[in-house]
């Protein structure tokens, strides 16, 4: 009898452990830990390491895969993660080019991708692919208006660019265009380096010749500090501004004293202590800007944590609306998921935006995710913010 009673109750535990396992939502984690986009892919883990193990009363389990910024890396974790751990949703990857060939992947299992790249040509235009997209960098049009707007009152009339030569800067090269134009800003030279080139002097050379008000570096990370540093060798005495790719404290640490004064629009994340009080983002960027730097020290907090980290916060929201209409592990909860980020879940407000996600627009940022900030005394310092 006693022995009857055992086999029972360990057939019980059996099957509530097995209940609790299928209940479990499990998220995969894909950033460019390594490599030369490092500098984005470790704040974003180290904000994911710091993600409650609870999103929207559910138990969650989260694993961690780097794909060494390599594309071919990433698309290769991002099957693993889907075949072998049965994934529900996927945070990362963390750049452009290695998200661009995810896409095709998530697509065709129906996973949901909650992406760090910040291309809009990820989520831009929409299609059957891209529907299980969903971008946490603001859009490129936010970045850019709040950077064109400041060129304009401080009455920049001509400016020189030098971009990184992939999907990124040829992103930015045409929205720079696009928004400089109606302002009476006028291109007068484009100039491409590589992300991995150890000099830019050619290319800040070309970008000096034509005496520009003011030159644009489109590159993310510490890639942003060859073509800077060059300028600043050369003497160059106009204004620089970034396009907001490398708003971390990698970036000043590798520039040093080369990249005083420079001008970048940011997520406020970076500078949420210094925003009024009354700011939409303002309490819960300080949150978890103090939450970030409190594991990880002074000065540590990027833009790129803050993405990860919104990640989590929409997945918080939405998870209580897919729960309802299918179980974790499944292509119905997948399904669900992806339609409540899409349809259900409105002014969430994360560490450095207020989201508002549609059919049409799976970024949902407006201008209030977006302020201008400079270095000064080598930390940044916000120069400027929209109404709000």
């Amino acid at each position: 009898m006693k022995r009857s009673a055992v086999v029972i109750g360990a057939l019980l535990l059996f099957v509530a452990c097995a209940w609790a396992a299928a209940q479990e939502i499990t998220i995969g984690v894909d950033f460019s830990t390594t490599g030369p986009s490092a500098s984005l892919g470790i704040p974003n883990q180290n904000a994911i390491l710091l993600a409650p193990h609870v999103l929207g009363g559910q138990k969650v389990r989260y694993i961690f895969l780097d794909d060494a910024s390599d594309p071919a890396t990433a698309v290769q974790n991002v099957k693993r993660l889907i075949s072998q751990d049965n994934i529900d949703v996927l945070i990362g990857p963390s750049v452009t080019p290695t998200t661009i060939g995810a896409i095709e992947t998530v697509a065709a299992a129906k996973v949901p991708m909650l992406t760090a790249g910040s291309t809009s040509r990820l989520v831009l235009p929409m299609d059957a692919q891209k529907k299980w997209v969903f971008k946490m960098p603001p859009n490129d049009d936010i970045f850019c208006t709040a950077m064109v707007d400041e060129m304009a009152r401080k009455g920049v009339k001509t400016l020189s660019i030098i971009a990184v030569n992939d999907p990124f800067g040829e992103s930015w090269i045409k929205i720079i265009t696009d928004e400089t134009a109606p302002k009476g800003i006028k291109i007068t030279s484009v100039e491409k380096f590589n992300r991995d080139d150890t000099s830019a002097t050619a290319e800040a050379l070309h970008a000096m010749s034509s005496h520009p008000d003011a030159i644009a570096i489109a590159a993310v990370g510490t890639a942003a500090d060859t073509p800077s540093k060059a300028l600043s060798q050369l003497g160059y005495k106009g204004l620089i501004y970034l396009t907001g790719g490398a708003v971390n404290a990698d970036f000043i640490r590798v520039g040093g004293s080369a990249v005083e004064g420079i001008y970048s629009p940011s997520p406020p994340v970076i500078v949420s202590e210094q925003l009024p009080n009354d700011y939409p983002t303002k309490k819960t960027g300080v949150a978890f800007l103090q939450l970030y730097e409190s594991k990880y020290g002074p000065g540590s907090v990027s833009h790129y944590a803050g993405h990860a980290w919104d990640a989590t916060v929409l997945l918080d929201a939405a998870i209580p609306f897919a729960i309802k209409k299918g179980k974790p592990g499944t292509v119905e909860f997948r399904e669900a998921l992806r339609d409540a980020l899409e349809n259900d879940i409105h002014n969430v407000v994360g560490a450095q935006a207020v989201f508002n996600m549609t059919p049409d627009n799976h970024n949902g940022i407006d201008q209030r995710g977006m302020v201008m900030v400079q270095i000064v005394n080598g930390a940044w310092k916000l120069v400027s913010y929209p109404k709000y």
